[in-house]
């Protein structure tokens, strides 16, 4: 019976060493991928600005996000969209999404053009932001489509929604839209504010939650050393000792 517990243990605790240790390898593995991000983020927003040509060239331009582009296109203001409950050095207010029409194409990318405050005493209300009728150049970087947030049933079709989904949109709008968005950068216009932060890549986390695996695995091994072998040989030895006496 002995032995059968001893095997028992000994099979759980392999098991168990196995499971933490990969576990803690993984995490190892997710802040090497995200370093990885964060030096394309850097190297990209290096390289030079895509222009209208040079974006409908790439058979994937989602293969650029991050990277700058300046384009020139027509603003389709119809379609404005207001993206809810969306913060900007700390503040809640709405991130203001424009289709922009490109010159010479029929395709369109959604713009990302800035925060806005909301009215917190009409929270029905749109804010009044100017957007240019005519051709316009719009200055920014490729990014993902808009976060999405968490949203109680469907997602709305009015101006002012928690999330835009670019597949629906397409249908709704009836648009040729491409993957990607663009995060309008340069200076802040009118009410809309335009201090994007870059995407959070944090390592450090994950080499927190590595430790703790790796620790975990540890113990285990430690507690099975002291209660498998070390404490029966030293409990085995008292025994010789008086059996001896």
């Amino acid at each position: 019976m002995s032995r059968a517990r001893f095997l028992v243990v000994t099979v759980a605790t392999a098991l168990t060493m196995a499971a933490t240790a990969s576990l803690g390898l993984w995490q190892l593995d997710r802040a090497r991928q995200k370093t990885a991000l964060q030096a394309a983020i850097l190297s990209r927003a290096e390289l030079p600005a895509w222009d209208n040509a040079a974006l409908l060239a790439q058979t994937d331009p989602s293969a650029g996000v991050y990277r700058p582009v300046r384009l020139r296109g027509q603003w389709i203001a119809r379609h404005n969209v207001f993206l809810d409950n969306r913060q900007m050095d700390g503040r809640v207010g709405f991130f203001l999404v424009t289709p922009l029409r490109l010159s010479g194409s029929e395709r369109v990318v959604l713009v990302q053009r800035g925060w806005v405050p909301r009215d917190f005493h009409d929270r029905a209300r749109v804010p009044d932001v100017d957007t240019p009728a005519g051709e316009v150049t719009v200055q920014g970087r490729l990014a993902p489509p808009p976060g999405r947030l968490y949203q109680f049933g469907e997602a709305g079709t009015g101006a002012i929604r928690q999330n835009i989904d670019p597949a629906a949109y397409r249908l709704e709008t009836g648009l040729a839209l491409l993957d990607p968005s663009v995060q309008q950068t340069g200076d802040d216009e009118g009410p809309l504010r335009r201090q994007w932060p870059l995407p959070a890549v944090d390592v450090s986390k994950h080499h927190g939650y590595a430790f703790q695996w790796f620790a975990l695995c540890t113990l285990v091994a430690g507690l099975y050393l002291w209660f498998q072998i070390i404490q029966p040989r030293c409990q085995r030895a008292r025994l010789h000792g008086q059996d001896a006496r």
